[in-house]
């Protein structure tokens, strides 16, 4: 007969996740920062790159565009393995490595001078990206958050829209004054010296978390915990799981694809310098309406909130297609960044919501890997539509029609088979 668990011992901690002075505060910080040199230099900074690599090398979109896929393909496959790699070398590893190889690519990118060097470059970013960015945010604060994870995801979180705020309009100025290979390695530096220290003074080991009662007198006995292996299995055989992955995976492709893009779009329209303020505009409302968002997402229904997003976004490209009007360019990038960040966010939340916080990690590793794998293509195919026509119309339309048939697949519902 099993005794009852006394109380905590010596090494597990009664938590108080919603007091200021919890130490899993301090690593939502080092996870912003982490997420906004991520998203400066893996995500927003794609679409500088493009820009600046056709304007230096001359090199067609669709070249530049399918080392972006390339890119994206690659860190997927890593990004499923993330929660064993967190288990066997600690958050706080991992996200060093990660810091590393993302700087070491962000300095090389500038140097590159043919095709082969550009693959390279991008093939270290993606093991930085897999160390830093939502897979390893979302894990990383797993270890430290149980009941307040939703709030601690979404406030880290606003690390990515700062990477676009902040990232892309420094970018663009700095290569306009110092060049593009000298900013590369100025913008690595900046990473590095910024982002290991916080890690190694914040990021420590996690708490060991009381345990819940155990009755002696219990007949049924405990359920067995699941494997990393057992818990894929389960999810992918859940309706639940594939109504998350799959409609979030395509709003991602068009999402993913029109922000690579959004630069080379803009430019001919209203010059290289407002398309960045444009970008830095659509990542400001990303705060905006992640931050909003956070008041009321545990009151709502969030696959309801990632329809109404998606049918947002489907029309802020519409008119973009339409006009020339530099003012409606303005106001439809922020109406289209409004729901960028919840995009980022809302996958996690519905895993938090419809999964146990067991499975969490491995569930929401899974999510992203999908999602990352099949976005990969999204800049690659507006690349292609965009040459193939001549113009963006085609290949945004083509987006617009991705966000109203992933609209429809996220309000399905199913049974999670690891549900708490």
């Amino acid at each position: 007969m099993n005794a009852p668990h006394a109380g905590p011992t010596a090494d597990e901690k009664i938590i108080d996740e919603t007091s200021i002075r919890y130490e899993g505060w301090p690593i939502v910080g080092v996870c912003f920062l982490v997420a906004t040199f991520a998203w400066a230099a893996g995500f927003y900074g794609q679409g500088v790159y493009l820009a600046e690599l056709q304007r230096v090398h001359g090199w067609p979109a669709s070249l530049i565009s399918t080392a972006t896929t390339c890119y994206y393909l690659f860190s997927a496959v890593l990004v499923v393995f993330v929660s064993e790699a967190i288990r066997t070398l600690g958050p706080r590893r991992l996200l060093i490595m990660g810091i590393i190889a993302i700087a070491a690519g962000t300095a090389l990118v500038g140097q590159v001078t043919s095709p082969w060097q550009l693959f390279v470059a991008y093939a270290l970013i993606a093991f930085g990206w897999a160390g830093t960015s939502l897979a390893a945010i979302n894990n990383t604060l797993g270890l430290w958050f149980d009941k307040k994870r939703g709030m601690a995801i979404s406030l880290a979180l606003n690390g990515a829209s700062c990477g676009g705020i902040l990232g892309v309009p420094l970018l663009v100025g700095a290569i306009g004054k110092f060049g593009f290979p000298a900013t590369s390695i100025g913008a690595a530096l900046v990473i590095v010296i910024m982002a290991i220290p916080a890690i190694l003074i914040w990021v420590g080991r996690p708490p060991k978390r009381t345990l819940p009662p155990v009755d002696a007198f219990a007949t049924t006995p405990a359920p067995a915990v699941q494997s990393i292996a057992q818990m894929r299995r389960a999810a992918f055989g859940s309706l639940s799981f594939w109504t998350i992955a799959v409609p979030f995976a395509m709003l991602l492709i068009a999402q993913v694809g029109f922000i690579v893009h959004q630069i080379s779009f803009l430019d001919p329209i209203i010059g290289r310098e407002r398309a960045s303020i444009a970008v830095a505009l659509m990542t400001a409302m990303a705060v905006v309406g992640r931050v909003l968002f956070g008041f009321v997402v545990d009151r709502m229904d969030q696959r309801k909130a990632a329809a109404v997003s998606a049918i947002s976004q489907a029309l802020a490209l519409i008119v973009m297609i339409n006009t020339r009007n530099e003012a409606a360019l303005f106001a439809a990038s922020a109406v289209f960044g409004f729901s960028v960040g919840n995009m980022i966010t809302l996958p996690s939340m519905i895993v938090q919501r419809e999964f146990s916080a067991a499975a969490f990690g491995v569930v929401v590793s899974l999510v992203t890997a999908i999602c990352q794998f099949t976005y990969a293509f999204g800049p690659g195919i507006v690349g292609l539509l965009r040459d193939a026509f001549g113009s963006y119309a085609v290949a945004f339309y083509a987006c617009v029609a991705l966000q109203i048939i992933a609209a429809v697949i996220v309000l399905v519902r199913g049974k999670a088979p690891l549900a708490a």
